[in-house]
């Protein structure tokens, strides 16, 4: 079979951006709305989720000096739902393997699945609290402003759904999740508020990133403000937010999936798949077939999203972590992305498969997208037929069409190699 030929392509998107992160940090704590909410001697946990922000060690470490500044002791609680195989052991392993650890932020780790129910809803929802956070004189609930990947609404993915599932550990994971896509939308926001408003958090710090992952804003947020503030930060994360250049595809090429790109392990908004009964798929983009190559390390064999894919390949089926997968998957209730596709010995046997199975398409011909994740889509690779509507909108040609580069084994040459090939 004749591949299509590809141009590596780049696109530029809007990139605000933070100089010096720990310093931002600082500044936003010393704010006196912020700074008069710290007190000496309070023990104090800080939250850090399983997202992969670009500057979370920085950002945590900055957190943890304002703390000491204020005369107070921190300390760093995992605030991720049902991630690591929802153990104690396993989410401290998935914050050493995102720089992590004491030494790096400059506070003790403490890891526990173990909640305390603080509430609940006007609906009688129970809200949980991770106990060790409860136990605190006070909580920092540190998070990013982004899209999500089940839905569209107001409010998304942020500070809100980090207290109200992050910090509610795997049983607060699960309690919403039961409930659906209304779970995760709208019993979470209340939950998230139940938290904010319960006495314990001191102040929110929202991260927002740009395009190339990078911090693009960052904002010290009372608990009282959160619901306003978010919402505003949330449209701002949506004008950020990479996207592809075209809006169809035969095969779209996926190098990696993996927690530490999205919490879907990609980014249903890149991909345009929620793949949820009763919730509609997005407009754009329209992928016939979506092929992904491999598993991040950081994902520690959590292969959440895998079933978003329409073929993989072995080298990722064999890393695949059953357990901490099904962990996941199972807490989510979102079985189709569980759902393990055809298995193909390599890259070229599943874009072979899959082009073969794009009816009335000539291969040579067809709409082929390459991307290394759904996180950084600074760099492509399109088609030449796709390659008139990407420089359309923008994209510029880093090198002309070439034929797709694959090693001996079969598989894609990474970007770099791929372009010195």
């Amino acid at each position: 079979m004749r591949f299509p030929r590809v141009a590596r392509i780049g696109q530029s998107f809007p990139r605000p951006g933070v100089g010096d992160v720990e310093a931002a940090v600082r500044e936003r704590c010393r704010r006196p709305e912020i700074r008069s909410r710290l007190r000496p001697g309070m023990r104090v946990a800080i939250t850090a989720g399983s997202r992969g922000i670009s500057d979370i060690p920085a950002i945590l470490r900055a957190l943890a000096g304002a703390v000491r500044e204020a005369g107070g002791e921190p300390f760093v609680v995992p605030a991720m739902g049902s991630h690591g195989g929802a153990t104690a052991e396993g989410q401290a392993a998935v914050l050493r393997s995102l720089g992590v650890t004491e030494e790096t932020v400059g506070a003790p780790v403490r890891s526990s699945m173990e909640v305390v129910e603080l509430g609940r809803t006007r609906r009688g929802v129970p809200v949980y609290m991770d106990r060790l956070a409860f136990g605190a004189d006070g909580v920092i609930v540190a998070g990013r402003i982004k899209p999500h990947t089940d839905f569209h609404a107001e409010i998304e993915s942020g500070l809100l759904k980090m207290a109200a599932i992050g910090l509610g550990k795997h049983r607060g994971a699960l309690t919403l999740h039961a409930l659906g896509v209304e779970g995760i939308r709208d019993h979470m926001v209340e939950a998230g508020r139940l938290v904010f408003g319960s006495g314990k958090v001191l102040f929110g710090l929202a991260v927002v990133e740009n395009a190339y992952g990078e911090t693009a804003l960052l904002e010290a947020v009372p608990p009282e403000e959160v619901v306003p503030r978010e919402r505003r930060l949330l449209e701002e994360a949506r004008r950020l937010a990479p996207a592809l250049p075209v809006a169809r595809a035969d095969v779209l090429f996926v190098d990696e999936l993996g927690k530490d790109y999205s919490g879907t392990g990609m980014d249903t908004n890149v991909i345009g798949r929620f793949r949820i009964p009763g919730v509609e798929e997005p407009e754009r983009p329209r992928v016939r077939y979506l092929v992904v190559g491999d598993l991040s390390p950081a994902s520690h064999g959590n292969a959440l999203g895998v079933g978003l894919a329409d073929l993989i390949t072995r080298r990722l089926f064999e890393k695949i972590d059953l357990r901490a997968t099904n962990a996941n998957v199972l807490t989510s209730t979102f079985l189709e992305r569980g759902k393990i596709p055809p298995v193909l010995e390599n890259d070229r046997e599943a874009i072979a498969a899959a082009l073969r199975c794009s009816w009335g398409t000539d291969p040579e011909g067809a709409g082929f997208v390459r991307i290394p994740n759904t996180l950084e889509l600074g760099e492509l690779y399109v088609s030449e037929s796709l390659l008139e509507e990407a420089l359309s909108g923008g994209a510029e040609v880093i090198e002309p069409p070439r034929e797709l580069a694959f090693d001996g084994e079969g598989n894609l040459l990474p970007f770099a190699s791929a372009a010195a090939a």
